[in-house]
Formats: structure tokens, C-alpha cells, sequence
């Protein structure tokens, strides 16, 4: 798991004030990251933490708990299994069993008995309440996007689903409402892609792209007039964008405006040239 949990998060699971956590990362009884002013505590930090909070409970001083929890801290290296332990220990000992015996730091008899994985449990339960502050949904809504242009091909249904929990978690991402309006229009829905743009021009009013797949959902629903006007405000913004000068091209044809039509053509024709 990575480092993502904040003192108010690991206060509520573990049962310690916050505080008293700050104390007990001040203590070095865990390897908690800072992330800016506030620390990041992983799943190991957990352990250590419950295990801390159980001996505090049975009143044992804090620089007793720090001594023997130090070379618990010590014998939870990353790569080692955390599932099925039970931490047992009194004031002056810890010693940890799992399923190949039992591993101690030091020797002793059990006081504090606990299953890590009931830290999980309270860490899982913990995980599905919180909401993630702006950076995490920034990053969450970035990988959604980059999972729905992997399932775009194999599962264009899927790939839509992606990019609306991105953009659930960050409306200002608009390349998402790009390639969903897209995926509408390949699926013969014009009403939803033209409803998709419309919701992402209240975030990029002078995107042309998003003009561009407007007018071509607008072809289909409110008829060539609408279609053009969005192809015209395209190319006020971006008067290089070669295929909004064909589309409205044909539309102006279409409208019986010969002139524009032969200028809008022509546009095209210069910029595929040149390219």
C-alpha cells in the first residue's frame, strides 16, 4: 500500500489522538513520510501504531513502549508478508508469530494479543470512507483517463464508463469530455455527444476541437445552420483547422452559400497542401 493516510485517518483506526501520534512518530516507532506540513503513513506505520496504542492502554510508559517497539520496527522489512501476523507483547517485549513459527524481537509473555489483519480491515473500512483531497482525485482522474484510452478499442462501453468516473473526480478535464463526446458519436448517439460538449465548453469555451464535435453532432440534431455556426466559431478560434473548413464547406453548399463554400474549400485545400 502506499504512503497515503493522514494523522486524522490512522488518530480514527488506530485509536490514538493525533497528538499522540505526532509523539509517536517523533519517537521513531514508524518511517511515516512527510508530505508537505503533514505526515503520510503507510500499512506498516499501522502495525507499529496499533501495537503502540495497545501497550499505552495498559498503561506502559511511553519511553518503555518505544524501547520495545524500535526492534519490532526493525523486523517488518517491506518485503515481508504482513497478513496472518499476530503481535503479542508486554511492557518490555514483542514477539511476532505467523505461519512459519514465531519471529521475535525480543522474548516474553503475551499481553497485547492482535491480529494485523484486523489493521487491515480497519484500514480497508478507512480507505472507502475517506475522500480524497484535490491532488489525489487530480491523480485518480488521470488514471482513469489513461484506462479508458487503453479499453477505447476493445471496449469502447468500458472506455466511457472511465472517462466519466474521471470526470467525476475532475471536471476540468477536458480532453475526457473530448474523446466521451467521440465515443457518442461513433456510437450513433449525436444527442448525448452534443449534451458531452456542451458540458465541456463551460470548461474550455475556446477549444476548438470541442466546437468541431459540436457542429458534427449538431449535423444530426438541430440541422445544418446550428452545425455551421459552431464550425465558424471553430475556425474563428483556429483558422488552420483544416477539416472544419471541408465540413462547413459542404454546409454552406448544402445552405445555397456558394461563395462561402468555394472559399471554405479552397481554405482546405491551401492547408492540406501545405501540410
Amino acid at each position: 500500500m502506499s504512503r497515503n493516510l493522514s494523522t486524522a485517518e490512522v488518530s480514527r483506526i488506530v485509536g490514538l489522538s493525533e497528538a499522540r501520534v505526532r509523539q509517536l512518530v517523533r519517537a521513531g516507532l514508524c518511517g511515516s513520510a512527510p508530505r508537505g506540513r503533514r505526515y503520510a503513513f503507510g500499512f506498516q506505520d499501522l502495525v507499529v501504531l496499533r501495537a503502540a496504542a495497545g501497550l499505552l492502554a495498559h498503561g506502559v510508559p511511553l519511553s518503555r513502549v518505544r524501547r520495545a517497539l524500535v526492534a519490532l520496527v526493525a523486523e517488518l522489512p517491506d518485503d515481508r508478508p504482513l497478513s496472518g501476523l499476530r503481535i503479542h507483547a508486554d511492557g518490555r517485549h514483542v514477539a511476532v508469530r505467523d505461519a512459519s513459527g514465531t519471529w521475535q524481537p525480543e522474548t516474553g509473555q503475551a499481553l497485547l494479543d492482535f491480529e494485523v489483519d484486523e489493521v487491515a480491515e480497519l484500514l480497508e473500512a478507512a480507505r472507502r470512507d475517506r475522500k480524497p483531497d484535490d491532488s489525489e482525485r487530480v491523480a485518480i482522474a488521470r488514471s482513469e483517463f489513461e484506462t479508458a484510452l487503453e479499453l477505447e478499442d476493445e471496449d469502447p462501453g468500458a472506455a466511457a464508463e472511465a472517462y466519466g468516473r474521471s470526470l467525476e473526480l475532475d471536471p476540468s478535464l477536458v480532453d475526457a469530455y473530448v474523446n466521451l463526446g467521440r465515443l457518442a458519436l461513433d456510437a450513433g448517439d449525436a444527442a448525448r455527444a452534443a449534451a458531452i460538449c456542451e458540458h465541456a465548453l463551460e470548461q474550455a469555451p475556446d477549444d476548438p476541437l470541442i466546437r468541431f464535435n459540436l457542429a458534427l453532432a449538431l449535423e444530426d440534431t438541430l440541422g445544418p445552420e446550428a452545425a455551421a455556426a459552431q464550425y465558424e466559431r471553430a475556425l474563428s478560434i483556429d483558422e488552420d483547422f483544416a477539416e472544419a473548413h471541408f465540413n462547413l464547406a459542404a454546409l454552406c453548399d448544402q445552405l445555397g452559400r456558394e461563395s462561402d463554400a468555394i472559399r471554405h474549400y479552397s481554405a482546405y485545400q491551401r492547408l492540406t497542401d501545405r501540410s
